[in-house]
């Protein structure tokens, strides 16, 4: 139950393992500049881990050149590994079997990692045998002891039936995670409806949404009822909703109030006036584009 959550409850994926239900996002830290410094990342993970996160995401070495940083943060973090989940992604252009291979051997050298407990395919670039294999990449990968639990970022519903055929058909082990652009103003009810039938974890990048809907006033009205801050009711309507959301800043004090989000939780009739049926991306959509 979403009432019951702390920020160390987790949800159990379909490989066994366990996922923080809330995690810190490290794509582009410092300002939404793509290409932050190295120190920033590290510095911020650790305040992140300072404030009880202990779920980070990286999106990948190649697009954001941060693997190495938040490694570093792992390490100088005082903190067991084992008390960390960290995931990070096959990136685009890694796409296929040899590519992907190389790309996660490339990142666990990057990140000084023994394994990941997460890698995603970023996304559903390639066509359908290069898709496949790097689904077999990750699923040697996991057999290996590299990665824990493996899955898909941005895969619409047909990328999805195609590797549920593949793995039907002998392909090996299960989509552990989904994860897309999941907030008030986009929320997928097809795909989010085809990945809980399976139970596989959804998560919710960009859960405010870039910051583009923080001016909405069902936000600032369900703030001043909850005294709660806007991207604290968006997040909260993830948690509601099942998701992990993956709020990301780079301002300690933000860092700290998008984690203090269990404290409260948003009656039905709230929840429904959040259900703004709307499309509305703010980044990538990936989903529908690619065959």
């Amino acid at each position: 139950m979403a009432s019951s959550l702390t920020l160390r409850s987790t949800y159990r994926m379909n490989s066994g393992h366990e996922i923080p239900v809330l995690g810190y996002g490290v794509s582009c830290t410092a300002n939404d500049d793509l290409f932050s410094p190295a120190s920033t990342t590290e510095q911020v993970t650790l305040e992140a881990f300072k404030h009880g996160y202990r779920h980070h995401q990286v999106d990948s070495a190649i697009m954001y050149r941060n693997e190495k940083a938040c490694g570093h943060a792992i390490k100088n973090s005082g903190l067991d590994r084992s008390e960390l989940f960290f995931t990070t992604k096959i990136p685009p252009g890694s796409m296929g079997y040899e590519r992907s291979k190389k790309a996660i051997d490339g990142s666990l050298r990057e990140a000084a990692q023994d394994y990941f407990d997460l890698i995603l395919i970023h996304a559903p670039y390639g066509g359908k045998e290069d898709r496949l294999g790097s689904w077999r990449a990750l699923v040697e990968a996991q057999q290996a002891g590299k990665v824990r639990s493996i899955g898909v970022s941005n895969y619409g519903v047909h990328h999805l039936e195609e590797l549920e055929e593949y793995i039907a058909n002998g392909g090996g082990s299960q989509i552990d995670v989904g994860q897309y652009e999941l907030h008030p103003w986009l929320d997928r009810t097809g795909i989010v409806d085809w990945l809980k039938k399976r139970n596989i974890v959804v998560e919710a990048y960009s859960p405010l949404a870039h910051g583009y809907r923080m001016g909405e006033p069902v936000l600032h009205s369900l703030g001043k009822k909850y005294n709660k801050s806007p991207a604290q009711i968006m997040i909260r309507w993830g948690l509601q909703r099942g998701f992990v959301p993956l709020p990301k800043s780079a301002t300690p004090q933000r860092i700290k109030e998008n984690a203090e989000v269990f404290d409260f939780e948003l009656s039905a009739d709230d929840m429904k006036a959040l259900q703004t049926g709307e499309y509305s991306p703010t980044d990538w959509d990936p989903t529908t584009d690619y065959d």
